[in-house]
């Protein structure tokens, strides 16, 4: 009987929706360091626009941090902020996708579209407690 609850509240849609946050989350990070070292690396770069590059990339890991934790504690309100996140996800694929590497563009729009879905599910929906 605990295994099928433990089931009920924590769909695997769910789960692997919140892992996958965590994913891009990391991703960011990775991101955001490797524009750290360009930035004191750089000869010749405008210190306005690379410091502010850096500062959004910070930001955007913090906030899929904070909203992949709200939806791993199944806050009602975190899945909007999780779709939201993914149409950005697929945007910058669909930029990738034009301007190379396309790779990486269609990685990431799969990527969007995925853990979009998954959020959307009916059983996660029903973890959320959006019925």
């Amino acid at each position: 009987m605990t295994g099928e609850k433990s089931v009920v509240d924590k769909p695997s849609t769910l789960v692997w929706a919140v892992r996958l946050l965590y994913l891009e989350c990391a991703a960011l990070a990775g991101l955001t360091i490797y524009l750290i070292v360009l930035d004191l690396t750089s000869s010749s770069v405008n210190v306005g626009m690379a410091v502010a590059l850096t500062v959004f990339a910070a930001l955007g890991v913090a906030a899929v941090f904070f909203v992949a934790r709200a939806l791993g504690r199944r806050q009602r309100g975190a899945r909007g902020p999780a779709i939201v996140v993914q149409l950005f996800t697929i945007a910058a694929g669909g930029f990738l996708l034009q301007v190379g590497p396309s790779w990486l563009g269609l990685v990431l729009m799969a990527l969007g579209l995925l853990v979009g879905l998954l959020i959307v599910l009916p059983p996660s929906t029903r973890a959320l407690g959006i019925d």
